[in-house]
């Protein structure tokens, strides 16, 4: 085992030298046609280059334990020292800092002693006391070197003008990396008094990356340039950095173990190996630990939190995805804004016709319990006016910033997934409130955050006003096409009526012939069928107006719209409030019967439907409800009150709008909730006679 893992660090040392050899030389020989790189201290680079290239070569077919090793390594030290001190010279720091020459001096002096001592202990015999003595000695030595090359990187770049750092920063980086290895090299050569072989095979990618970065200080030729890379590269880099962190400290601390010695020590070992390894399956591939590795690199390594580009081409495709298995776009629109902020669910409340927000459309948030109003008109008022973005955390710890504490409603707060409200404006109307669920690893929202996010809303305002807009040309459109029905039954009702006015000549002069009377009657009959079949399609569809409201029996209306259902499915009345409301008699009667036909066409055979009639308020309640097939949130409020638009085959989609605007008429509201699957109920509120008077008190004052 042991001959086994040393011909792979062999072969890993001599790959690694070889690349470090070849990428050294090709640099060297790069650099030759550009003289303006580094001004006076081209040439020494060039050399330190070369000489690099040389040792690698040396160390790859040698190996790094004999005299021509370490004569090709002091030549190196002593290239690059030629370096740094050049390139002080081109800052002009050579002649100010009085410290570096001696510096140098001394450090050459260092390397001068280890060459002494590396010839004395080739003619040293191997394993005797004076071999150790030379190693530890050599070893010291390029202990020395490589702190005081390393200080005067340090300098150079450190104290240098703000000009000149472009031009040092990549050959001092280089050199800092190339002297680390050294240093860890030989402070484990040290401590373990022996060779390193394992830390060795670094030297030779040292010298590959010192000569990508001089070649990368020569290519900008005095400019300024970055190494930006993308997020999506930075943070698999970064990912693949942890892993191999993790694996090498498992494999130390393995390794640490088996040389503790005793009976267990293979044991032990081994089974620290298997549940380091279990762990790392267990939490590496975590996506709460790579959230929280992607906001923490976002933080600490970029200039801004989000990759723009990538944030808004992900943002198009979401909202531009309408096929024909793309999500309702109140879904895409909630899933536009989680997506940036990493939330995992949310809701889209939309204003409707009392200004109040009700639920549009829910995202992966099937568990939120949103009331029929979700947000009154003062929480409505308040976001138009401030376009604040809400942040939950800070609402509940009692931070109240612009009056947000007054227009967020009881529910949110209680909701404990609610994390952030982003008001959708469009012209300074709010057309929809975004409510985000708690991402996995919460932070605290900040401007970048906040700009973000109101111009991701306002856009995605201009997209749902654009939709309502189409909506509202369909159905302009559906109203054109009615009208032309109408048109073709008014013709058919003149047609008729002049049939009639004709029959009416023609009997002044043969009334008195029983033929003639025979036909009459005939034409008659026909014509009057004709009549009363157009009348039974026409009489569903009125234009919802009441001739007069007067105060009714809430009870007699109830009995007599269940003696009508009195047969066939079944239909249950629970409680029945014995107070007259204001209304009248016949509409409130045809809307009834319009809501428990439509409940009933949507529940099963043998689930029944109920109504209710309670007192709430100063308003009587009639609510209808189902335990049926139930409606999405997006057809409740785009669709169900809307003329034309019916879930039924044959539905002419008109019943829905006009119970609604009956109800409108005896001045009350129609309100509905719904759960596809679930069922729903039709609430309507009328006035109580009782307390009508404090209305048309009201109206009087507001007059």
């Amino acid at each position: 085992m042991a001959n086994s893992l040393g011909y792979f660090w062999e072969a890993a040392g001599f790959g690694a030298h070889i690349l470090g050899a070849i990428a050294a030389a090709t640099a060297a020989a790069w650099l030759l046609g550009r003289r303006k790189g580094f001004g006076s201290a081209w040439p020494a680079v060039v050399l330190g280059l070369g000489l690099t290239a040389a040792w690698c070569l040396v160390i790859a077919v040698l190996g790094d334990d004999g005299l021509p090793a370490s004569i090709a390594e002091a030549a190196r030290n002593f290239a690059w020292l030629i370096v740094i001190y050049r390139l002080f010279a081109t800052d002009g720091r050579h002649a100010s800092q009085a410290p570096i020459r001696p510096m140098l001096a001394a450090l050459a002096l260092v390397e001068v002693l280890q060459i002494a001592v590396d010839i004395v202990a080739v003619n040293v015999a191997a394993g005797s006391s004076t071999a150790q003595i030379a190693f530890v000695s050599i070893v010291l030595l390029r202990l020395m070197l490589t702190v005081g090359a390393l200080m005067l990187v340090h300098n150079l770049y450190a104290g240098a003008s703000h000009q000149s750092r472009p031009v040092l920063l990549w050959p001092a980086t280089g050199l800092a990396v190339l002297w680390t290895v050294d240093l860890n090299l030989y402070t484990i050569a040290y401590l373990t008094n022996a060779w390193p072989d394992e830390v060795a095979v670094l030297r030779g990618i040292s010298a590959l990356l010192l000569a990508g970065l001089v070649a990368l200080g020569a290519a900008q030729s005095g400019t300024t340039a970055k190494f930006r890379p993308s997020r999506a590269v930075t943070f698999q880099t970064f990912s693949l950095l942890v892993i191999g962190g993790y694996l090498a400290a498992m494999v130390a601390v393995a390794r640490w173990l088996s040389f503790a010695g005793g009976d267990y020590a293979r044991l032990t070992g081994l089974g620290f190996v298997t549940l380091a390894s279990a762990a790392a399956i267990l939490f590496l591939p975590s996506r709460r630990l790579r959230r929280w590795l992607k906001v923490t690199l976002s933080k600490h390594l970029f200039q801004h939190r989000y990759d723009y580009r990538e944030e808004w081409l992900r943002f198009t495709r979401t909202i531009g995805n309408n096929g024909s298995d793309s999500l309702p776009l109140g879904e895409r629109v909630v899933q536009a804004i989680a997506d940036i902020a990493e939330c995992p669910a949310g809701l889209l409340l939309a204003p409707d016709d009392h200004n109040e927000l009700t639920l549009a459309a829910r995202w992966h948030w099937p568990a939120a319990d949103v009331p029929a109003v979700a947000m009154g008109p003062a929480g409505v008022a308040f976001f138009e006016r401030e376009n604040f973005i809400v942040h939950m955390d800070d609402l509940r710890a009692g931070r109240d910033e612009r009056g947000e504490a007054q227009a967020v409603p009881e529910w949110l707060r209680r909701e404990t997934r609610a994390w952030a409200l982003v008001p959708l404006i469009h012209y300074e109307r709010l057309v929809g409130l975004v409510v985000l669920a708690r991402p996995q690893t919460a932070r605290q929202l900040d401007w970048e955050d906040f700009d973000l996010l109101r111009v991701v809303g306002q856009q995605l305002a201009s997209y749902l006003a654009e939709h309502s807009g189409q909506l509202a040309l369909a159905e302009a459109s559906k109203f054109d096409d009615f009208h032309r029905r109408i048109a073709f039954v008014m013709h058919d009702i003149k047609n008729l009526a002049s049939q009639l006015s004709l029959l009416a000549r023609n009997a002044e002069k043969h009334a008195d012939k029983p033929a003639f009377r025979d036909d009459m009657l005939l034409t008659l009959r026909n014509s009057a069928d004709k009549l009363n079949a157009l009348l039974a399609r026409l009489s569903r569809y009125g234009n919802g107006a009441i001739e007069k409201v007067e105060d009714v029996s809430a009870a007699e209306v109830a009995g007599v719209v269940m003696e009508r259902f009195r047969t066939g499915h079944p239909v249950v009345l629970g409680e029945c409030l014995d107070e007259a409301v204001v209304g009248n008699r016949e509409a409130l009667e045809q809307v009834l019967v319009h809501l428990i036909q439509n409940a009933i066409d949507a529940s099963a055979a043998n689930r029944p439907v109920f109504l209710n009639v309670t007192a709430d308020g100063v308003h009587a309640r009639f609510d209808v409800v189902d335990s049926g097939s139930g409606m999405s949130p997006d057809f409740v409020r785009t669709k169900l009150f809307k003329p034309f638009v019916s879930s039924k085959p044959a539905g002419f989609g008109i019943g829905a709008f006009e119970a609604r605007e009956l109800v409108l008429a005896m001045r009350g509201r129609l309100e509905v909730e719904s759960r596809e699957g679930l069922g729903s109920r039709f609430t309507i509120r009328l006035p109580l006679a009782a307390t009508n008077g404090l209305f048309e008190n009201r109206a009087e004052k507001a007059a």
